[in-house]
């Protein structure tokens, strides 16, 4: 396909991207408009909080300074005036990077893989520029370069991962494919190393975010008495319900990330001294959102058990990337070579999700919330890499000439023919 047609598919990808974005904070604001207001107050007026919404959802950090006199009326010590929020709704992330990839994968198949990626790349982070200069807040503040490079980051990334598994798979010429004809011409196991790492790695990520959405759901009904009771709590009417529903749903897949630090073990921090994990939960003061009705107030040693879950993901990712190698196969090497390439991409994502799933809430003891990316990864990498090499590195079996089944250790096996 012509590039400047794959470069104008892929700008109309981003800014697809970012109308959407926009969009799910524009309509409830325009319906609280219309039924508060009855449209009397200038619908202008929604743009700048609808932008700063969308910003903070792709982790742009924003600098709230309260007026005076509201610090006054509502008797706030004046200290807590001025904070970061920082705390992003995932939801805008998931949706962003999901797009990208989609964008890049079908630029990859148009033949221009990268001409694509860095077209989408570069309107959104014009489209990034443009919301930044045209969302005057008096209130919510921004940097005007993180407000351009972290969106364009969010979607950059992912587009450019789309791109280059796209051409790693289809593509008859250029540097990626060069690189794979190069890995097809090593050994029978070495060949297929960087393929079976990929997938099994993708399949270990995906695995853990089910865990922990699983495990968030399993929370949520069994707090459900807690968070209907912090619903009754903020005293809010139908349409102030609603809308709080609608934006803790933009932070569900942020309390996900947290669930998959509280099963891996290390917890979340909850501010200074303070922290919820399955060895032990000390909590301090929270603001009265309903969704924060999950954490629990106690812990039981019996949740420790929940570490098994990510050995069971590594398990079956494990067992995924076995099926790769034939089961004569003697290069021990190549299947521990898999089992810490899976260990490394599960760290590595459960490293950028807690930090994608940290930040600041308020002042004060809210200033850092979330999980800590160190400890997460080392947990989910050492995991999810005893499961996987339980599976990968374990004795196979083979079959004797008079018919019998024989187990015989990994390393004396023969080498593979096919």
């Amino acid at each position: 396909m012509n590039r400047v047609i794959v470069f104008l598919l892929a700008a109309f990808d981003a800014l697809v991207t970012v109308a959407a974005g926009l969009v799910v904070v524009l309509a409830p604001a325009t319906l609280l408009w219309v039924v508060e207001f009855g449209g009397l107050a200038p619908w202008g007026a929604l743009w700048p909080t609808a932008a700063r919404v969308w910003q903070l959802g792709h982790v742009v950090p924003l600098e709230i300074t309260l007026p005076a006199d509201y610090m006054a009326t509502a008797g706030i010590d004046p200290g807590a005036a001025s904070f970061v929020l920082s705390l992003a709704p995932l939801a805008f992330v998931g949706f962003t990077a999901i797009s990208a990839t989609r964008s890049g994968r079908r630029a990859s198949r148009s033949g221009a893989a990268f001409t694509g990626a860095l077209a989408g790349t570069v309107v959104f982070a014009a489209a990034a520029a443009g919301i930044a200069l045209t969302a005057g807040n008096p209130i919510a503040h921004t940097s005007l370069t993180e407000a351009i490079l972290f969106p364009a980051l969010i979607f950059g990334i992912p587009a450019l991962l789309g791109a280059l598994v796209g051409e790693w798979q289809d593509a008859d010429s250029g540097v990626i494919a060069a690189l794979r004809e190069w890995t097809e011409d090593l050994p029978e196991d070495w060949a297929l190393t960087p393929t079976v790492i990929a997938r099994a790695g993708a399949i270990a990520a995906v695995g853990l975010l089910g865990v922990a959405a699983l495990v968030t759901a399993v929370a949520i009904f069994a707090r459900g008495s807690q968070i209907v009771g912090l619903y009754e709590a903020s005293h809010v009417d139908v349409l102030g319900a609603v809308l709080l529903t609608l934006g803790q749903l933009l932070y569900l897949p942020t309390l996900v990330v947290w669930a998959l630090a509280f099963v891996a073990g290390p917890g979340v921090s909850l501010g200074a001294g303070a922290t919820v994990a399955a060895s032990g939960t000390t909590t301090g003061v929270l603001p009265g959102l309903p969704l924060l009705g999950v954490l629990p107030e106690s812990t039981s040693p019996w949740l420790l058990l929940l570490a098994l879950l990510p050995v069971a993901v590594g398990a079956f990712a494990g067992w995924v990337a076995r099926s790769f190698f034939a089961a004569d196969a003697e290069r021990v090497a190549a299947r521990i070579v898999v089992t810490l390439g899976i260990a490394v991409v599960s760290a590595g994502s459960a490293a950028l999700l807690a930090a994608l799933a940290s930040g600041s809430l308020g002042p004060g003891v809210l200033a850092q919330l979330g999980p800590e990316p160190g400890p997460v990864a080392l947990a989910i990498g050492i995991e999810v890499g005893v499961g996987a090499g339980i599976l990968l590195l374990s004795p196979r079996r083979r079959a004797r000439e008079d018919g019998a089944i024989e187990a015989v250790p990994t390393a004396l096996l023969e080498p593979s023919v096919d």
